[in-house]
C-alpha cells in the first residue's frame, strides 16, 4: 500500500481526553476515531490490526475444536427473563423497545442466546461435547467509559460457550479453552498469566482471568516469578487428551497468582521475597465454568446414557480483540510510539523513500515494493514528498516492525538501510542482501 493512497490521519498533538498511553497512541496514529463516549470508529490502520488479532483468535479456537457461528447484537429480553438475569444485570445493559413495544436489549454477552440455540437442536448426549463461538460486537453502558478501547461501551468480543454431559467432561472443556488461551496470547506477542478470578455477573464456581503485566495496568497483581519462564504449549498439543490438558492447566495454576480482588496476603507472605512479582496488570481474557446455571432455568436438557433427561454443564470463554490491542500497546511502546509484535502489525515493512523524484531512489523503492509484495510481505510505502523527520516520526509512531530506508546516497551505490523498530538496530545492506534478510528474495 502506498502511503499517498492510504487513509492515515496522523495527529501531531495528543488529544486532551486521552488519559493512558494506548488511547493517546491509537488516536495519534490514526487507528481510531471517537464518535461518542466509549464508542469508536476503527480507521484503516486500526482495522488491519483488529483483523489480524481476530484471525489468530479464530485459528486457535478452531484448533481447539470450537465451531464458529454468528449471533445477533440485538437480543430478546424474554431470554434474559428465563435465566433470571434481566433484572439483575444492572444499568450496564442497554434496554430498548422496537416499534411493537417488545422488550429488547443490546447484547452485553450471549449465554442466554446460545443456550436457546443449543436447546432448540440438541437432544442427546451423543451430540456432546459441543463448543460454539462467535466474534461479535457487544455493548455495556459503562457509567464512565475511559481509556479509549481499553474500557469502551461498544467493543468486539470473542465469546465461546461449551456444552457437556457432566462435570468431568465440562472441566475438560474448560481446560481445553485454558490451553487455547495460552497459545492465543503467545501468538499475539504477549505473555499472559492466568489468575484465579471472581465469577461476577456471569456466575459459576471456577474462573480465570488472563493478565498481561504492564506498568500502566489497571490494577495490582501478584504472582510467582516462575510464570515468567513457563513454556506455552506448542502446535502439537493434543486437545483430545483430557489428562494432558489437565496437566498443562495444573502446571500453569500451581504457582501463586492473584488479582487484587482475590489476593491472599498470608499465602503471599509465605513466598520468599526473591520469588515474588508484584506489578500492574491488564485483563485480556476471562474464562468461566458455571455448570447448570443457565441450562437448568432455560431447560437445555439432553438424554443421558441412562435414558433420563438432564441439564447440560456449560462454560463461557471471552477475549476482547479490541481491548487486547490496547493492552498490547500498553505493554509494548516507547516515547516515539507503538512497537507492534510482528504477528499483529498492520504492515510487515515500512518502506521510506527519502527523496521521491530521484531516479535511483524511485527505482530501488519500486523494486523493493514489488519483490516484497510478491513474497507475501505487507508493505506500507511512504512515497510522499515530505521532510525526512516527519517520515521517520510517522513510521516510529505506527510501530511497524521493520523500516527500510532508501536515500539518494545509498541508492546510487545500490544500498538500503534496515531499522528494527523494537531494538533500534540499524544495518546497511545491498538491495539483494536486504531482500534476503527480510524474506523478499
Amino acid at each position: 500500500m502506498r502511503l499517498s493512497r492510504f487513509f492515515l490521519p496522523i495527529l501531531k498533538e495528543t488529544p486532551k481526553e486521552a488519559e493512558i498511553v494506548s488511547h493517546r497512541l491509537m488516536l495519534r496514529a490514526g487507528m481510531i476515531r471517537q464518535q461518542a463516549a466509549g464508542i469508536y470508529s476503527w480507521l484503516p490502520l486500526g482495522k488491519r490490526v483488529l483483523d489480524k488479532v481476530s484471525a489468530i483468535i479464530r485459528e486457535e479456537q478452531n484448533r481447539a475444536g470450537a465451531l464458529e457461528l454468528l449471533m445477533p447484537v440485538i437480543q430478546s429480553a424474554d431470554l434474559w427473563r428465563e435465566s433470571g438475569r434481566y433484572d439483575d444485570y444492572g444499568k450496564e445493559m442497554l434496554r430498548i423497545q422496537d416499534r411493537h413495544e417488545r422488550d429488547l436489549l443490546f447484547g452485553p454477552t450471549n449465554e442466554e442466546m446460545v443456550t436457546e440455540i443449543f436447546r432448540s437442536y440438541v437432544r442427546s448426549y451423543k451430540d456432546l461435547p459441543l463448543n460454539l463461538y462467535h466474534i461479535q460486537w457487544k455493548f455495556r453502558d459503562e457509567v464512565r467509559p475511559r481509556f479509549g478501547v481499553m474500557r469502551s461501551r461498544e467493543f468486539l468480543m470473542k465469546d465461546a460457550y461449551s456444552f457437556d454431559l457432566d462435570y468431568e467432561s465440562s472441566k475438560t472443556a474448560y481446560d481445553r479453552m485454558f490451553v487455547a488461551y495460552l497459545r492465543t496470547f503467545a501468538r499475539l506477542g504477549v505473555h499472559a498469566i492466568p489468575m484465579r478470578a471472581d465469577t461476577g455477573p456471569i456466575g459459576g464456581e471456577l474462573s480465570h482471568e488472563f493478565i498481561i503485566l504492564a506498568s500502566t495496568g489497571e490494577s495490582a497483581v501478584f504472582c510467582h516469578k516462575d510464570f515468567l519462564e513457563l513454556q506455552v504449549p506448542g502446535e502439537d498439543v493434543d486437545f483430545d487428551d483430557a489428562a494432558g490438558l489437565a496437566s498443562i492447566v495444573e502446571r500453569w495454576t500451581a504457582p501463586y497468582a492473584a488479582t487484587e480482588e482475590m489476593h491472599d496476603e498470608a499465602a503471599w507472605e509465605a513466598l520468599p521475597d526473591d520469588e515474588k512479582v508484584s506489578a500492574r496488570g491488564i485483563e485480556v481474557g476471562h474464562i468461566f465454568h458455571f455448570g447448570t446455571k443457565y441450562s437448568e432455568p432455560m431447560k437445555a436438557l439432553v438424554t443421558g446414557p441412562d435414558g433420563k433427561e438432564q441439564p447440560v454443564f456449560m462454560g463461557s470463554y471471552g477475549i476482547g480483540p479490541s481491548r487486547v490491542i490496547a493492552a498490547i500497546i500498553e505493554a509494548s511502546h516507547d516515547e516515539n510510539g507503538i512497537i507492534w509484535p510482528a504477528s499483529v502489525a498492520p504492515f510487515d515493512v515500512g518502506l521510506i523513500n527519502m527523496k521521491p523524484g530521484d531516479a535511483d531512489c524511485d527505482r530501488i523503492c519500486d523494486e523493493l515494493y514489488a519483490r516484497l509484495g510478491a513474497a507475501g510481505q505487507h508493505v506500507l510505502y511512504d512515497d510522499g514528498d515530505t521532510r525526512a523527520g516527519a517520515k521517520f516520526a510517522t513510521m516510529d509512531l505506527i510501530g511497524l516492525p521493520l523500516q527500510v530506508i532508501v536515500g539518494p546516497r545509498g541508492a546510487k551505490s545500490g544500498e538500503v538501510e534496515l531499522k528494527w523498530r523494537k531494538t533500534g538496530e540499524r544495518e546497511t545492506l545491498s538491495l539483494d542482501a536486504a531482500l534476503n534478510r527480510i524474506g523478499g528474495a
